[in-house]
């Protein structure tokens, strides 16, 4: 496992028989081996990216769209940058690219973006127009996806091959994703060093 990513979760996985690895807002991980990449989704956008015939992929996890101006200060892979779609997916395809893949045969997956806290502006339609328009001007074939709406999602993706699960959570015993997600912006705005970001 790549340096970047040792902060991730991972575990064996007895349901699915391999290693998993779960990725928060903010991550992305890249691998070449037969694993499991797993996240929940709000109104977070998950990017599935592999190349199919190399046997190498990743996903990422991000909750705004765009670079936040741009306003990087030194900020490393995996740190608070790739909170923005922008340095999320340059990481994710980066990171494909450095495992083996070949961009003329990168495809993509794409889940999330829905609207699970009434009280924000919806900021998962803004985070899909992003995500369907980074990837068509990158010229990444989207092959599948499930967007937007009021569900969370439960995502698993299985890089090697590609193969994509989603499940939609229509009843949640608990508040656990909008809590995650509502903590992540005020992380993220006690932590903005480069100044104020607008959030939702």
């Amino acid at each position: 496992m790549m340096p970047a990513f040792d902060h991730l979760k991972r575990y064996d996985d007895p349901v699915n028989n391999c290693v998993s690895v779960k990725l928060l807002p903010g991550d992305y991980y890249v691998t070449t081996r037969d694993e499991l990449i797993t996240t929940v989704l709000g109104s977070c956008i998950s990017a599935c990216i592999y190349d199919p015939e190399r046997g190498c992929g990743g996903m990422n996890h991000f909750m705004l769209p765009g670079d936040g101006g741009d306003r990087q200060n030194g900020l490393a892979r995996n740190d608070a940058c790739t909170r923005f779609g922008l340095h999320a997916m340059e990481g994710l395809i980066n990171g494909v690219l450095k495992s083996g893949g070949r961009r003329e045969h990168l495809r993509a997956k794409i889940f999330g973006g829905g609207r699970i806290i009434e009280q924000m502006t919806d900021v998962g339609l803004r985070n899909i127009a992003f995500a369907r328009n980074y990837l068509e001007l990158e010229g990444i074939p989207i092959e599948a996806s499930d967007l937007g709406n009021i569900y969370p999602r439960k995502i698993n993706f299985y890089p090697r091959t590609g193969k994509a699960m989603v499940k939609r959570l229509k009843s949640l015993h608990n508040d656990t994703i909008q809590v995650r997600e509502a903590e992540y912006k005020q992380k993220l705005e006690r932590s903005d060093a480069a100044g104020a970001v607008e959030l939702f």
